[in-house]
């Protein structure tokens, strides 16, 4: 008798051990980043340091003293270029970009990556969908940025005609929603 209560008391405890884990795996079902978990319960800037890919972003980000505006409470929604977006801009931009002098035009381009509100993958394939293929956002630099449809991917244009496919969307956060982007956007 000690056995078989032994074993429904074993079979109950892993039972309840499942459905705890279930429902701890259930408050982060977001995606990795850069190889890295994204909590929701943690702000923009505390995941997004934590991604291999978005090392670049987060000294530019530093650089043009923004951390704090984006751990505020938001929300916001971030267009986060990988490191290799950075890469592929010209020769020697993202070095003049991060010198002290250029603070102002780093800010304008970190902030036109940034919409203010929070806009997931579902938002924004609707305002597409309304626009007849194609949706229109302000951006926190005050500039405009295009989305549009292209099979199954959301692609941005920037106002130069630079475009930018979001290739993880959906990484939700405390203070908003981070897509990440292949491209820089780049303002007027």
């Amino acid at each position: 008798m000690k056995k078989i209560l032994f074993a429904v008391f074993a079979f109950v405890m892993a039972i309840g051990v499942a459905n705890v884990s279930a429902q701890m795996m259930g408050k982060n079902d977001n995606p990795k980043v850069g190889g890295a978990a994204m909590f929701k319960t943690k702000d923009i800037i505390d995941n997004a340091v934590n991604s291999a890919d978005h090392t670049t972003l987060v000294a530019a980000v530093k650089a043009a003293g923004l951390v704090e505006t984006l751990k505020s409470k938001g929300p916001f929604t971030v267009f986060a270029p990988v490191n290799s977006a950075f890469e592929a801009l010209p020769a020697g931009t993202v070095e003049t970009l991060l010198k002290p002098e250029n603070k102002a035009t780093l800010t304008k381009v970190l902030t036109y990556h940034v919409l203010a509100g929070n806009f997931s993958s579902k938002d924004v394939v609707a305002a597409i969908k309304k626009g007849n293929g194609k949706a229109e956002f302000t951006t926190v630099a005050g500039g405009k940025i295009s989305a549009m449809l292209e099979g199954n991917k959301v692609i941005l244009m920037d106002e130069k005609g630079g475009r930018s496919t979001v290739t993880i969307a959906d990484v939700k956060q405390s203070n908003g929603v981070i897509h990440v982007v292949d491209s820089v956007l780049l303002p007027n």
